[in-house]
């Protein structure tokens, strides 16, 4: 944040402000002190809430027209995702839930949820759920 403040770059102090205020509530919501340390799989969690709220505001800006506002949501959208590990591409995802198919001996189409988390289970955090989802009904 400070980089950004001498830099003058206001768009990614916003957004870096932002993300501590969510950092904070999170960490006031499961009852501990505003001043104590979020561990990293909670942090991680929290940018990815964040990141989903920028996609889906961005997407509703479009609906409604006001297409300056949502080019800011993508915009800070592409500065938290840089604070998030890379998700698994969808090549990667197919051998695990072809063994996790497997493993479960899931024949049936009405299965499929099951199926699903179960590889998210596995995947938690490492693989975007969308591309879940597209894997596992491709094997159907």
């Amino acid at each position: 944040m400070v980089a950004a403040m001498k830099a003058r770059d206001s768009l990614r102090v916003e957004t870096l402000r932002g993300l501590s205020a969510a950092f904070t509530n999170e960490l006031v919501a499961s009852s501990r002190k505003p001043t104590d340390e979020l561990p990293d799989e909670d942090a991680l969690t929290v940018i990815r809430r964040e990141v989903k709220k920028r996609k889906e505001a961005a997407d509703a800006f479009r609906k409604g027209g006001r297409e300056e506002s949502a080019e800011k949501e993508e915009s800070e959208r592409a500065i938290l995702e840089a604070y998030l590990p890379s998700m698994m591409s969808v090549d990667d995802i197919t051998p695990v839930a072809v063994a996790k198919k497997d493993a479960l001996g899931i024949t049936d189409k009405k299965d499929m949820g099951r199926l699903m988390g179960a590889v998210m289970a596995e995947l938690k955090g490492k693989a975007d759920g969308g591309d879940v989802k597209t894997v596992v009904e491709g094997l159907f």
